[in-house]
């Protein structure tokens, strides 16, 4: 099945990503980057997969870094025909992998922008206050998603898909679904369960046929809101707080992260809270202040 046209096989090869659970965001990546390297091996005359060998691989990774494409970027298309080859020898549609020979791009990551703890209490603060100043369903709701994204560090689509029963107030937890399926249980603080109490005594007002058991309705048709709703939410009340970065709701799951790490929180610990299925993530993903830094050394080193 090796002289099977690359262009057919990427329909077939999105509905195994599809089939394996992987995100939409992860699959519309994917599958955009397979068709560029469609694309550039047809400008070559090449459309079979039995054309496609080591060279060919390494001309398209080394044009895209020539023409500016960042190396994250560069080890997105690498993994993207790692999987993609993998898939065609399990299936039998190739008899050989050519990526096998390709090396990693080495990533520099650069430590996210973050909130400060005072940035993170006025912007809640500010909330409040909008909250005191309209007393509207709106922004009732609006308060207590910022609350439960800051306490937990949920992503957007794990906040978005939350259902009344994932709540647990009797054990302080909320049940999250994850990447690739997976359920994990997020501590939500006072603060954030306050929020969320006073939102479901005005859920009613939001909710219609739509609404199912979704927790946090959109405006319009009280339908489950939509992550788009909730970034725009983020990035307006960011705007609320003087001096405060211009973030989205993973910057609020990023100060999660490094507020317990400098409330000397360990570091299994928070990547259990953000579902990292790697403890390195965890490590690329937070810093931690000089100032914890040296305290942890001065209390820990024994020649400190």
């Amino acid at each position: 099945m090796s002289d099977v046209r690359l262009a057919d096989l990427l329909p077939a090869y999105l509905e195994h990503l599809a089939d394996r659970h992987v995100s939409p965001a992860t699959r519309r990546a994917y599958g955009g980057d397979l068709a560029q390297l469609i694309d550039f091996l047809a400008s070559r005359g090449l459309t079979r997969l039995d054309q496609v060998g080591l060279r060919e691989l390494r001309a398209w990774l080394a044009e895209g870094l020539s023409g500016g494409l960042s190396r994250a970027t560069s080890q997105r298309r690498l993994a993207a025909l790692r999987g993609f080859w993998a898939w065609a020898v399990k299936t039998g549609r190739a008899e050989t992998d050519p990526s096998a020979g390709l090396r990693s791009v080495k990533v520099r990551r650069d430590l996210p922008v973050s909130l400060s703890q005072a940035e993170a209490r006025q912007l809640m603060d500010a909330l409040a206050g909008r909250l005191r100043d309209e007393g509207t369903a709106l922004a009732t709701r609006d308060l207590a998603i910022l609350e439960v994204l800051y306490a937990s560090g949920v992503r957007v689509s794990e906040l978005s898909g939350l259902d009344l029963d994932s709540l647990d107030r009797a054990r302080g937890l909320a049940r999250v679904l994850g990447k690739g399926d997976k359920e994990r249980s997020v501590p939500l603080g006072e603060p954030a369960w306050r929020a969320v109490e006073r939102w479901l005594e005005r859920r009613w007002e939001l909710s219609s046929d739509r609404s199912g058991r979704a927790l946090f309705l959109g405006v319009r048709g009280g339908a489950r809101i939509d992550p788009r709703v909730v970034r725009r939410l983020v990035h307006h009340s960011l705007g609320l707080v003087a001096g405060a970065p211009d973030l989205g709701p993973h910057g609020l799951r990023h100060a999660m992260a490094t507020h317990l790490l400098e409330g000397g929180a360990d570091l299994r610990t928070v990547q259990e809270a953000l579902g990292h299925a790697s403890v390195a993530t965890t490590q690329l993903y937070t810093h931690v202040t000089s100032e914890r830094l040296r305290a942890v050394f001065e209390q820990a080193h024994p020649r400190a």
